[in-house]
């Protein structure tokens, strides 16, 4: 037997009232809730007591594991055409990448001949990009 509970701010959410005014009807007693540790909880029965009418059950939201990776690349000794040719090849294979979203900037510093190459996105997409700036870097 598996009763659901609800925490005060899902049923603040499911109500559209503010956290302390579920709060406040739990300690006048118009919301019957069990105090678990520091937090209340409220039956699913005990909400519908509330409200006189059948509250549905919310969809059980279904979670995709994601791993996304922030990557900063700084490349030493690179002449301003090297440079561009990485920045437009990062531009254009990002734009080129699959459904998640990729993000790329570049920045060139001129007297120092140094480029920094900033990548946020998926896993494999990030490192096929840095598979791209190392092929034109090493060329």
């Amino acid at each position: 037997m598996t009763k659901k509970l609800y925490s005060v701010d899902e049923v603040a959410t499911q109500l559209g009232l503010h956290v302390r005014t579920v709060r406040g009807y739990v300690r006048d007693g118009r919301l019957k809730a069990v105090r678990i540790g520091k937090q209340y909880r409220i039956a699913h029965e005990d909400l519908e007591a509330l409200l006189g009418t059948p509250v549905p059950e919310a969809p059980e939201v279904k979670r995709q594991r994601r791993a996304d990776v922030s990557s900063i690349v700084e490349i030493d000794a690179v002449s301003p055409e090297t440079a561009s040719r990485v920045s437009t090849l990062l531009m254009a294979a990002s734009a080129r990448q699959g459904a998640e979203p990729l993000r790329v900037e570049t920045a060139y510093d001129e007297e120092r001949g140094r480029m920094k190459v900033i990548v946020l996105g998926g896993l494999s997409d990030t490192a096929r990009l840095l598979e791209y700036v190392e092929a034109v870097v090493s060329s």
